[in-house]
């Protein structure tokens, strides 16, 4: 059993809820994040992802006047640090999302996307 606590990226990209669409697809592409953690001070309020992205060029909006706040996931899925790679991945799946943040309490403490659980699976399979 591996929990996320073994695999999760601690360094989470942030961003502000008016932080502009445009700034925060540019800071994603720069660093290689599929998505960003939307917070208002310490307060996880949603996430904004590469899909969140799309749907807002394909809206033909100013990106970079409108902000990330009217894209993101609102309230998004959270787990806890020792919540079960498989688990985690039951989560995703069943909601369609790449994503999920990984908090303490309140406290976001990492994020972890499929790509880790998949890692994780495929490092795992005997051979």
């Amino acid at each position: 059993m591996v929990q996320l606590t073994q695999i999760m990226t601690a360094d989470v990209f942030t961003v502000a809820p008016d932080s502009p669409v445009a700034e925060a697809a540019a800071a994603m592409v720069r660093r290689r994040f599929g998505s960003a953690v939307v917070m208002q001070d310490q307060i996880l309020v949603g996430i904004f992802s590469e899909r969140d992205v799309l749907r807002a060029a394909a809206s033909g909006g100013d990106l970079a006047r409108s902000p990330v706040s009217r894209w993101m996931t609102h309230d998004p899925e959270t787990v806890a640090p020792d919540t079960d790679s498989e688990r985690a991945a039951e989560i995703m799946l069943s909601h369609g999302f790449r994503h999920l943040p990984i908090v303490e309490g309140t406290t976001l403490v990492g994020i972890v996307s499929l790509r880790d659980l998949l890692s994780v699976r495929v490092h795992r399979r005997p051979w």
